[in-house]
């Protein structure tokens, strides 16, 4: 279990509109935002945050092509080295029947490489517990996050104010 060892003051939402506004509105105010959660992706999130795009479908490219790669490569190898047979005028090296083999190798490389590179960046591993803020947020609230460690009242204060400002339904402090 990962263990931050922080305080989250965190709002909860009832629908993305509000939230999407908020966020624009805590970006506006710079104010320091912890995390967003959804239930759902959110459309037009990422760059009111300052995400940067995913790389995973790079990964999955670099994936679908070792599999080509695999596929051509074994079939090459077991039909033109490993058992060449040549009769009934049949090609000594039959691509076209290739590709039933080759796509689905594509496709299993590339969806199992990615699946694995997603859970493995995210920390979503086997047997890895990771905190929960509030129950809810993967049903139907959405949340935005503020580590408060160590900030003054002041600043609670104000994180607060701003939750009260936009509208969040519950506002609440968790240690994780």
């Amino acid at each position: 279990m990962k263990v931050y060892n922080k305080e989250i003051l965190y709002g909860l939402y009832d629908d993305e509109v509000p939230l999407l506004r908020a966020v624009s509105a805590a970006q506006k105010s710079h104010l320091d935002i912890w995390d967003v959660f959804s239930p759902f992706p959110v459309h037009g999130l990422d760059p009111i945050l300052g995400l940067e795009e995913s790389r995973l479908h790079q990964a999955g490219f670099i994936f679908g092509m070792t599999g080509t790669a695999t596929a051509l490569g074994f079939m090459s190898w077991a039909f033109l080295k490993d058992w060449p047979i040549i009769f009934g005028n049949k090609p000594y090296w039959p691509l076209p029947s290739f590709i039933p083999v080759t796509f689905e190798l594509t496709v299993l490389f590339a969806s199992v490489g990615m699946v694995i590179t997603f859970y493995t960046i995210c920390g979503m591993g086997p047997g890895v517990k990771n905190p929960t803020l509030h129950d809810r947020i993967t049903d139907d609230k959405f949340c935005i996050a503020f580590d408060v460690s160590g900030a003054s009242a002041a600043e609670v204060e104000k994180y607060q104010s701003f939750f009260a400002k936009t509208g969040a339904s519950e506002v609440t402090t968790k240690r994780i």
